[in-house]
């Protein structure tokens, strides 16, 4: 009752801030939009935190050496062209007459500055190191010139640089955090520059009249967190908000139907996913026996528990019951058809029998107690999700409490390993494997800026082995062969326990149009007027 209540107050709360603000509504530019964000980001700074809400703030603001379109192929950004020079270099070749928001010229020396800085900034909770590690030096051979020096042969250096936003030197050095919060270090070549910027309320942007890109039609941009789900949907409906991200299932039917909106989706590449403390030997607090006394050692460290547990979870009813249809069991990183997805690695079946005989078979006959550990709000259903795993494993005897914590509270929590198993979610940046198997499943090295999302502390020298020859592959057959031996050696280990890869799903107002993108990022450059 209490849930219904705090719904029916969300929605009230929201028309009745559409009634007061109606007159502005009506009147609101026709070059003007505001998009509904379900997560805002965290900051303005680009590379203090690897995390989607970031990213997608990042993308309007700054540009890279090479973009990724809505499919997630290559394509020319601030480097106009790219090639492997030698078998450790790369070659940059750098658009001319690019200017950055207050109208000073972008050169090399910004990319190599950017490119030194993302590497270490201070206070960050989890950057983009893991992606440059195998960068060795950056030369600036001429102004429009960049030569990268890697470790050793490595063809994806392109694709991990399509992640990283490049900054001012100018406006850059020695600035802080804080400095790009508000406002005075925030200075990008991107399509659109920073008017204002409130935590956890809104983002006002402006469009950038020198932008090298095509010209944008929007001269005025509003990013509106709106992190409740019945909230975004409501604010679409009362016309506060031109378009809603992760679009909740109980209202997906009913948009698709209403002419007054329109519905966009498209198979995403984020992979939800459970992931159990595996590196420490004795068990975590939160895993105890039936009666609540710890037990003698830590039951995720076996293998056949892992996949106990994994075999208990019915992957098709989460996706069609608490998803609403908008999702579909997984079984590893990438989508069928996305590079080294392996087509022999479905996903897990739902068979708790045998679940139940690999919990014998383990020592563990009556099972176990253990707390899930969950986000409440950062992914669509992300409660709901983890309360359908709760009862599944609850039906093998393992009972389950779930613990769910606001976004800030969940990371932090993550980041100190304070968990027995936590529901987690990750985008292959790169679009391909390489990159989850390396910073989620890799061995945990900051020497070597391996397992940076390792946060299970799972090790495993053998697939280490085989990822690293995999990246140091420069034939694509070859390194698609061993990138998919890789996720099949990883599948059958368990390391993580794959659920669902949820649709990316937006609902915009009619006369509009927005270009569904696979790495689910709500972009004011993919909406247009139709």
């Amino acid at each position: 009752m209490r849930d219904a209540r705090h719904v029916r107050a969300l929605i009230g709360a929201a028309w009745c801030g559409a009634m007061l603000a109606g007159g502005a509504a009506a009147q609101r530019p026709a070059d003007s939009v505001t998009l509904g964000i379900a997560v805002p980001a965290s900051s303005v700074d680009p590379h203090v935190l690897n995390a989607a809400p970031n990213s997608q703030l990042a993308a309007h603001l700054f540009s890279r050496l090479v973009e990724r379109d809505a499919r997630f192929q290559l394509r020319p950004g601030l480097a106009r062209e790219w090639r492997q020079a030698e078998p450790d270099a790369w070659e940059f070749r750098l658009s001319p007459d690019v200017l950055w928001h207050d109208g000073r010229p972008f050169t090399a020396e910004d990319a190599a500055f950017s490119l030194a800085r993302a590497k270490s900034v201070p206070n960050s909770p989890g950057g983009f190191s893991g992606l440059l590690r195998m960068i060795a030096r950056v030369e600036v051979t001429d102004p429009l010139t960049l030569r990268i020096v890697t470790r050793r042969p490595h063809a994806q250096l392109p694709l991990e640089l399509s992640t990283l936003a490049v900054i001012s030197r100018h406006a850059g050095q020695g600035a802080s955090t804080e400095d790009y919060n508000n406002g005075r270090a925030a200075i990008g070549t991107g399509p659109y520059r920073l008017v204002s910027h409130i935590p956890n309320e809104r983002t006002e942007l402006a469009r950038h009249e020198g932008y090298f890109g095509p010209r944008q039609p929007w001269a005025r941009v509003t990013l509106k967190a709106l992190p409740q789900e019945a909230a975004r949907s409501a604010a679409l409906r009362a016309g506060m908000v031109d378009l809603i991200e992760q679009v909740p299932a109980a209202d997906l039917a009913a948009l698709r139907h209403d002419p007054r909106f329109r519905v966009f989706a498209i198979p995403g590449l984020r992979l939800m996913y459970l992931q159990p403390d595996i590196g420490h030997a004795q068990a975590p607090p939160q895993v105890t026996d039936g009666s609540g006394r710890p037990l003698a050692g830590n039951p995720f460290r076996d293998r056949r528990v892992r996949l106990a547990l994994s075999h208990a979870i019915d992957r098709a009813a989460i996706a069609e019951r608490v998803l609403g249809g908008a999702a579909e069991p997984a079984g590893q990183w990438l989508p069928p058809g996305a590079p080294s997805f392996d087509p022999e690695t479905p996903a897990p079946r739902h068979d708790p029998a045998l679940a139940r005989q690999l919990l014998a078979e383990a020592g563990y006959p009556d099972g176990f107690r253990l707390v899930l550990l969950a986000p409440q709000g950062r992914y669509l259903a992300d409660l709901a999700m983890a309360q359908a795993v709760a009862g599944m494993w609850g039906g093998i005897g393992v009972a389950t409490e779930v613990v769910a914590l606001p976004w800030a509270g969940f990371t932090d929590r993550s980041m100190r390993l304070e968990f027995a198993t936590r529901l987690a979610s990750w985008i292959s940046l790169t679009g391909e494997a390489s990159f989850p198997l390396t910073h989620v499943l890799g061995s945990y090295d900051p020497v070597l800026r391996r397992g940076s999302a390792n946060l299970g502390r799972y090790s495993n020298p053998a697939l280490d082995s085989l990822v690293e020859r995999a990246m140091a592959t420069e034939a694509a057959p070859a390194r698609e062969a061993l990138l998919r031996q890789a996720v099949r050696l990883a599948a059958e280990d368990v390391p993580v326990i794959p659920l669902i890869r949820p649709l990316a799903v937006w609902a915009v107002r009619a006369g509009l149009r927005y270009e569904p993108r696979m790495d689910e990022r709500t972009l004011a450059m993919g909406l247009q007027p139709e």
